[in-house]
């Protein structure tokens, strides 16, 4: 017999959900993270945003779950007393080009199940957002942002009470198959080293899961994570107070990055971002670079014409972990319970980046269906 049941690696906020979502179900569920706490890489460093499932190919585990995880997003935070502002977005196109783009985004969302997204005509957007420049306009009315340290802060909880169990500032060092589970490796915070076995092993590292999957043996050059940095600029007092909603220009068809947007938070702030770097050396590269102050005015100028170059200032930094190479095709989530491979009970969930939060608790519960 096992030490423990299930164990999860990673407490980002998909770690979480799954946490919550076992522990109601399963016995002995123990989550290894080798951060400090929860929540400290991609989930803390992102838009907070609540997604409606408009980008993503039709029937991707992207837009299904995306679909999905919003409406139990909303109903969580509503169970939970998250604070949240369901305050729609506006993908903005400013000239015809890109008006033919909306109209093929509007009916991908539609596929993908998102029910409320309608056209609107410059007159209906200057109600919604006066200070902003557009022939046309998606309307997304489900969309919305989250306090997503409050939310990561209530899956814990809620996986505690139940019963699963938490090690911080624990680092896994090696997996080994044996017979009926794994053999776990752990380096602690005092720098000490010990191991225990589990019976089933799901792999929710974010940025390190394909070196997860790489450790139990599971080399597959289509699971190499790539990282894609995203920086943030923030738009300064007062003009960050002319926006109310989330602003999107029409995104890359490759959807490499969904395009530097306004994002407002709970506070009132609003920011604009994330662009698209790729770091060649996989390096955890947190660092806002001034000099790109004058691509984000550039490139938001043309919708946002109140802005002045001197309304802007670094903010932050984030990292997004990649199944998709530089300049070529969106990759789906890769959500897997290895059998086929030879590990039974090994789950990998590799490449969860934007929705992975909006689409969390729906990922979780079909984690516990391939348990």
């Amino acid at each position: 017999m096992n030490d423990v049941s299930i164990t999860i690696i990673g407490a980002g906020i998909v770690g979480l959900a799954i946490a919550q979502e076992l522990a109601e179900h399963q016995e002995n569920v123990f989550i290894i993270e080798r951060n400090k706490t929860f929540g400290q890489e991609t989930s803390s460093r992102n838009s907070e945003v609540i997604h409606a499932g408009i980008y993503y190919p039709e029937n991707s585990l992207k837009a299904k779950l995306c679909v999905e995880g919003r409406k139990l997003l909303y109903e969580f935070c509503d169970t939970f007393e998250i604070p949240y502002n369901q305050c729609g977005k506006l993908i903005v196109a400013t000239c015809q080009e890109e008006v033919d783009y909306l109209i093929e985004l509007k009916e991908k969302a539609a596929r993908n199940g998102v029910e409320d997204i309608r056209m609107i005509e410059t007159e209906e957007i200057k109600k919604l957002e006066p200070e902003i420049k557009a022939v046309k306009a998606l309307f997304s009315p489900s969309t919305g942002i989250v306090d997503t340290h409050k939310l990561m802060k209530q899956m814990e909880t809620n996986a505690v009470n139940k019963g699963a169990e938490f090690a911080y500032h624990a680092e896994v060092k090696n997996i080994k198959r044996i017979e009926n589970g794994y053999e776990i490796k752990i380096l602690d915070a005092d720098g000490s080293y010990f191991s225990f076995t589990s019976d089933c092993v799901i792999n929710a590292a974010g940025l390190n899961a394909d070196q997860i999957a790489r450790m139990v043996g599971i080399d597959d050059g289509n699971l190499k994570l790539t990282f894609c940095k995203g920086e943030y600029f923030r738009i300064n007092p007062p003009k960050n107070k002319l926006l109310g909603r989330l602003v999107y220009p029409v995104p890359n068809k490759n959807l490499e990055g969904i395009g530097i947007h306004v994002t407002v938070d709970l506070g009132g702030m609003a920011k604009l971002g994330p662009d698209v770097t790729w770091l060649k050396n996989n390096e955890y590269d947190y660092s806002v670079t001034h000099s790109k102050i004058e691509a984000f005015y550039k490139s938001t100028k043309r919708f946002l014409p109140f802005l002045n170059l001197d309304d802007l200032a670094p903010e932050m930094a984030g990292i997004r972990p990649k199944l998709q190479r530089q300049g070529g095709p969106v990759k789906d989530f890769y959500i897997n319970e290895e059998k086929g491979r030879g590990f039974h009970g090994f789950i990998n969930l590799i490449g969860i980046e934007s929705p992975g939060l909006t689409s969390s608790l729906a990922i979780a519960r079909h984690v516990q269906q391939l348990i």
